[in-house]
C-alpha cells in the first residue's frame, strides 16, 4: 500500500529458525498453539509475520523432518510438535542411568538432565521435574573425570603414554597422594566400566606390570609423547580379573550402624559411603564410622571380607544377625 511501510523486525532472516524452537518448546501432544498464539511469539523474537508465510513455513518444518500436527477444535486450529529424537519413557531411562551412575557428579548429574529436558516441550519438562527424585547414591566426588576419560582416549588412540597423580581417602577425608604425590607413569589400554566405575587398564613403567586404576581417583591426567609400552603383557591378561565386586544393598530396612575400623580403611569406608559420613578419630590407630543401610547378607561379607578390619559395633540386631551368618553361612 503507498505510504506505508511494513517493519519486518531484525531477526527476519532467522524466522524459520525461531519458529522450530517455539513449536518443539512450546508445544506437544497436549499443548497446541492457535496461529494468532504462534505469530505473538513470533513478535517476541522482534519478528513481524503474516499468516499465509507461517502457514509455508510450518509446511517447510513438516517436510524437514519436524514433524507439525494440525487439530480442529471447534472453530480453533491449533499446531503442535508430533515426532520428537527421545519418546518420554526413553529420557526417563537415561535419567535413571544417569541418576545411579556413580562415576557422574552430583553437578554433572543435574547438567546432564537438563541437557536431556530441552528435548522434551516446556510443559512435559514441568511434570518431569516433579517426578525427578534424588536418590541419594553415592557420586562421584571427582568432577574432573570426564576430563580424564577423554585424556585416556586421546592416548589410547594415539598409541600415547600419560601421567597423573593418584590419591587415597584418609580418615580427615582428605586426598592423599601415593607415592608422595609424584606421577605415575602408565601406558594405558583400556577403559573398564564395572559396578558403575571407570577403570583404566594400563602398564605401569616403573612396577613394569599391567595393574588397574580408579579413573575417579586419577589427577593432572596428561598425555606425554611417549609411545605406549607393554603391550604383550596386557594382551595376555584376563580381562574378567578387573571386575571389582562390591556389596550391593538389596532389599532391607535401613538401620544407623557404628562401625569401628582401622585408619587404613578410612579410603574403602569414604569410598563406599560418601565423603559426608560420620566419622570420629580415635586413639590407637582406628575411627569410628556411623552409616546407614540396609543390614543384608551382602552387607554383613562385605564386612567379613576385610578381615576384622572392619568391626560392628551398633546395633545388637545386626551384631546377631552376623553372628547367625557366621554361623550358617562359614561353619559346618
Amino acid at each position: 500500500m503507498k505510504g506505508v511501510t511494513w517493519v519486518k523486525g531484525k531477526n527476519q532472516k532467522l524466522k524459520l529458525l525461531y519458529l522450530a524452537r517455539i513449536m518443539q518448546e512450546q508445544t506437544d501432544d497436549s499443548h497446541g498453539l492457535t496461529m494468532p498464539e504462534i505469530i505473538k511469539e513470533l513478535a517476541k523474537y522482534d519478528i513481524e509475520a503474516q499468516r499465509k508465510s507461517v502457514y509455508d513455513d510450518l509446511d517447510a518444518l513438516d517436510d524437514f523432518g519436524i514433524e507439525i500436527i494440525r487439530e480442529q477444535v471447534g472453530y480453533k486450529t491449533y499446531y503442535h510438535c508430533g515426532n520428537r529424537d527421545f519418546e518420554t519413557a526413553e529420557i526417563k531411562i537415561l535419567v535413571d542411568a544417569i541418576q545411579s551412575s556413580r562415576f557422574i557428579s552430583e553437578k554433572k548429574t543435574h547438567d546432564l538432565i537438563k541437557k536431556l529436558e530441552k528435548s522434551f516441550s516446556i510443559h512435559d519438562a514441568r511434570i518431569f521435574d516433579r517426578e525427578i527424585k534424588v536418590s541419594g547414591r553415592v557420586k562421584s566426588m571427582n568432577e574432573s573425570i570426564y576430563y580424564s576419560v577423554d585424556a585416556i582416549h586421546t592416548a589410547i588412540n594415539e598409541n600415547r603414554s600419560i601421567r597423573f597423580r593418584y590419591f587415597s581417602w584418609n580418615v580427615k577425608r582428605e586426598e592423599e597422594f601415593r607415592r608422595n604425590g609424584e606421577y605415575y607413569a602408565v601406558s594405558p589400554w583400556a577403559l573398564h566400566f564395572d559396578n558403575e566405575r571407570y577403570y583404566l587398564i594400563g602398564y605401569d613403567h616403573d612396577k613394569q606390570e599391567i595393574r588397574h586404576f580408579r579413573v575417579d581417583k586419577m589427577r593432572n591426567v596428561e598425555v606425554t609423547e611417549e609411545n605406549r609400552q607393554g603391550r604383550k603383557e596386557f594382551e595376555k591378561q584376563d580381562r574378567t580379573k578387573y571386575n571389582e565386586q562390591y556389596f550391593r544393598m538389596f532389599g532391607g530396612e535401613v538401620e544407623h550402624v557404628v562401625l569401628r575400623c582401622r585408619n587404613e580403611m578410612a579410603n574403602v569406608i569414604i569410598d563406599q559411603f560418601g565423603s559426608d559420613v560420620w566419622i570420629r578419630p580415635e586413639d590407637g590407630g582406628t575411627f569410628v564410622a556411623k552409616v546407614d543401610v540396609a543390614v543384608t547378607s551382602q552387607f554383613l561379607s562385605w564386612i567379613v571380607a576385610l578381615e576384622g578390619k572392619v568391626r560392628l559395633v551398633e546395633p545388637e540386631s545386626a551384631k546377631t544377625k552376623m553372628k547367625w551368618l557366621m554361623e550358617q553361612q562359614f561353619t559346618e
